[in-house]
């Protein structure tokens, strides 16, 4: 059995494996598209992150692979129709890193409204703009996610604490005792963009949630509203949220993730130079502690798929 982890993983993952797959072959080196196309005709298991893209040609390419596992929540960057086809296991590890993707929104929230990056930045410019940078208390604003999964939940319990009212747009219906657990009130999506003081974003990216975002989304916010999209490249429409920023339609947004990453060009150059706009290079989940236990999980989880697979000698 070829384990090949593409994407480095903890350190303490990488020994469980040994551990647990002690007869199998694992490598770790790092491949980009043309060269892993090259080699992945040899792996039975193949481990990514979010930095490697398994699409079509490579899965096709790959002839004994019998699993794929996405460290990680989302499966955007894996052809899931071609692993299908090829009856290939693909594995994620689905709420080991939502805590910290929940902790970067608040920190973008307080940030914003207490123009952190702004201060920090004109101070190192030699400039003292006490008088400019009058803040706002998130205590007593009222929060709408989009999307109550675990991330959701997460940031639900984070701002309990501010005295925040809490309102969720779900697809799903939310039970009773959910909603008198975490404090929230489902609302119409609607209802969420016209009357939040901070929207976050919450869902996966797909035909629906596509520019979920977009010029009537930023037309229906309040002017004192403030964005966040830490879930997906392009829920938001990019380029209507630059129009929304010139046009002073929201009060600033909150960034991690990109239509296309890395965020770079005029687009990405206009978006950030506002300075009531922060931004992070695809980072929520990137701390030591999701990282461990994505790890731990990616490793339990494929041995157990292990199990119940024949692979070739």
């Amino acid at each position: 059995m070829w384990l090949h982890i593409n994407d480095a993983m903890a350190s303490d993952a990488m020994e469980k494996f040994e551990k647990e797959l002690p007869n199998a072959k694992i490598t770790t080196e790092h491949y980009e598209k043309d060269e892993l196309i090259k080699r992945v005709k040899d792996f039975d298991i193949l481990v990514v992150r979010s930095a490697t893209k398994v699409t079509r040609d490579i899965i096709e390419a790959g002839k004994k692979l019998k699993i794929i596992g996405r460290a990680g929540m989302g499966l955007d960057n894996i052809d899931l129709d071609a692993a299908k086809e090829k009856g290939i296991e693909v594995l994620n590890t689905p709420g080991q890193n939502s805590l910290s993707v929940a902790e970067l929104v608040v920190g973008m929230i307080l940030s914003l409204n207490r123009h952190i990056v702004r201060g920090t930045k004109g101070i190192s410019e030699g400039k003292w703009e006490k008088k400019l940078l009058k803040g706002t208390e998130l205590s007593g604003k009222t929060l709408g996610i989009v999307g109550f999964g675990n991330i959701g939940k997460h940031l639900a319990n984070l701002v309990g604490g501010f005295q925040v009212k809490v309102k969720v747009f779900d697809v799903f219906d939310i039970d009773e005792d959910t909603k008198k657990q975490f404090n929230i009130e489902q609302v119409s999506f609607e209802d969420l963009i016209k009357t939040s003081d901070i929207i976050s974003l919450h869902v996966p990216h797909n035909d629906k949630t596509h520019h979920l975002i977009s010029d009537k989304e930023f037309e229906n916010m309040k002017d004192t509203a403030l964005l966040i999209n830490c879930a997906r490249g392009g829920i938001v429409d990019e380029k209507a949220l630059l129009k929304a920023l010139k046009e002073k339609m929201i009060a600033g947004a909150g960034l991690d993730v990109y239509e296309e990453e890395p965020a770079k060009g005029d687009l990405y150059n206009e978006i950030f130079s506002f300075d009531n706009v922060v931004g992070t290079p695809h980072i929520g989940a990137s701390t030591k502690e999701a990282q461990q236990r994505v790890g731990i999980n990616m490793v339990d989880r494929i041995v157990n798929a292990t199990k119940k697979i024949k692979f070739e000698n």
